[in-house]
């Protein structure tokens, strides 16, 4: 049943709201079992405890009524492939040992991770900015678990988890953004030391350690003990406020001063998506992100924002293999995943070059 409904998923991955600069907001919720060691510390048969405890709370709560649930071992790798691509699990979940496993809300917007570092992860993702509306939904879903299971709570340290890092609210909140201004720039490392210094995380497009493919960047909070909810999510909100507008300023003084090179760069992407006959992923998310940028820019319609997102998802291994409906070896995967972006782009318009300026 979960084999069925995640690769008809993956084959029509939800298409973005377009959105300049900011693709996806996040809100991931730490919790742990009370009596229960952590899963790192855990026994089997405990972790399997823990598992039947934490899917049988989820079944029932509102939100979660239709959802699917899997073991992680009863998933191909494939699915597991997929489900990291589409930012519902971590590649930590991926690998889990026995007794791990995840419950998956129907419309995707919210995947419960059991056992990784933590018994429970509790994630909600929405796309664009929109803090408010994430944390009403994660809040509700962690307070109808809480009504069905004890959680690990100290009164002076706050929700106890496996990682001191998170300690407290157990709450990190994420952002996930197309930052071209800043790279094309060379300011992107001057933001990243700036931010890091107000307690702010940048990261890759697929989180710690992964590359920022694309211009794309996860910017998260680091400080979860002693600092409420509402404050985590303003002072982030405040911080990606400031990031935003460097990006646009970078955007604009790009454009002003380097007109020429940026034309340059958003034809040449469109002559290689439309011609290549082989693609690897990071070189396509890079074309990909010269599209979007191009959109803003008022360089193409609308509407290839939206593409363009979806692909930077579709163009990634697992879907490019899962399209295909076989195994495919990575050369293979190169030729498919530029017929998907030639088809894509043969009736694009050539850009309009004459209208290129912030639009946003």
């Amino acid at each position: 049943m979960f084999h069925t409904i995640l690769r008809a998923a993956g084959k029509a991955i939800r298409r973005p709201k377009a959105t300049p600069v900011a693709l996806s907001t996040r809100i991931r919720l730490a919790r742990n079992l009370d009596d229960f060691p952590f899963p790192g510390r855990a026994e089997t048969s405990q972790r399997r405890e823990v598992l039947s405890k934490c899917m049988g709370a989820l079944g029932d709560l509102r939100g979660m009524t239709d959802s699917v649930s899997s073991e992680m071992d009863d998933l191909s790798d494939l699915d597991k492939q997929i489900l990291v691509e589409q930012h519902l699990i971590s590649p930590e979940l991926s690998q889990a040992d026995d007794g791990a496993g995840l419950v998956l809300s129907k419309d995707r917007s919210c995947c419960v991770m059991i056992n990784e570092e933590d018994h429970l992860r509790i994630q909600v993702l929405r796309n664009g900015l929109d803090f408010g509306s994430v944390w009403k939904k994660a809040n509700a879903l962690d307070v109808g678990i809480e009504s069905n299971l004890d959680y690990a709570y100290d009164g002076d340290l706050g929700f106890l988890t496996a990682c001191p890092t998170n300690l407290g609210t157990g709450l990190r909140a994420s952002v996930m953004m197309h930052l071209p201004g800043l790279v094309m720039s060379k300011n992107m490392d001057k933001v990243v030391n700036a931010v890091n210094q107000l307690g702010i995380a940048v990261r890759g497009i697929f989180g710690e350690g992964s590359d920022a493919s694309g211009s794309v960047f996860q910017i998260s909070n680091q400080q979860t003990l002693g600092e409420a909810e509402g404050d985590i999510l303003e002072r982030l909100s405040k911080t990606l406020s400031k990031v935003m507008e460097q990006e646009l300023n970078a955007r604009s003084k790009l454009f002003d001063e380097s007109s020429t090179r940026i034309l340059d760069k958003v034809g040449r992407a469109l002559s290689i998506l439309r011609g290549a006959w082989l693609m690897q992923s990071a070189e396509g998310m890079d074309y990909l992100s010269l599209v979007r940028l191009a959109v803003d820019l008022g360089m193409l319609p609308e509407k290839f924002r939206s593409i363009a997102d979806r692909l930077m998802i579709e163009i990634q291994p697992g879907h490019v293999q899962l399209s295909a409906g076989r195994v495919v070896e990575p050369d293979d995967r190169d030729v498919l995943r530029a017929e998907m972006l030639r088809k894509e782009f043969k009736k694009a318009p050539d850009p309009d070059f004459g209208k290129g300026g912030l639009t946003l």
